[in-house]
């Protein structure tokens, strides 16, 4: 199954923080393809550099050293999940989450989050 982090759940990841132990058991499960959006990395960017975000280190070493530690794989936004966003119903008011939402749906992917507003799309979600 290929899953794409939500980007709480790989600041969590990242950091030892709180997983349930059905997200910790897929991650962990190496039939399982783990993929981390370039809109959580602009998020975790765009966070950290306003001050609302603090980090052990800063997002260019620290996201590009976890997903090394941890064998995440890089996604791109792409033409095809933009579009995407066009077909959403307003449930959900977060552009990046409606964004990683269009990724799953666009490329079939499962999301691992918390967020229970990404239940009400048409798309997995493992927590």
């Amino acid at each position: 199954m290929r899953l794409l982090l939500d980007t709480c759940t790989f600041l969590w990841l990242a950091g030892g923080g709180r997983l349930s132990a059905v997200s910790a058991a897929a991650i962990r499960d190496p039939s399982n393809e783990i993929l981390l959006s370039a809109v959580s990395v602009w998020e975790i960017a765009s966070e950290h550099r306003a001050g609302r975000l603090p980090l052990p280190e800063p997002p260019d070493r620290l996201i590009p050293a976890r997903c090394r530690t941890r064998g995440i794989a890089s996604l791109d936004f792409d033409e095809d999940s933009a579009l995407q966003v066009l077909r959403l119903p307003a449930l959900h008011r977060d552009p990046f989450d409606r964004m990683l939402i269009s990724q799953a749906i666009a490329h079939g992917l499962a999301i691992v989050t918390p967020d229970p507003l990404v239940t009400q799309y048409p798309v997995r979600v493992i927590w």
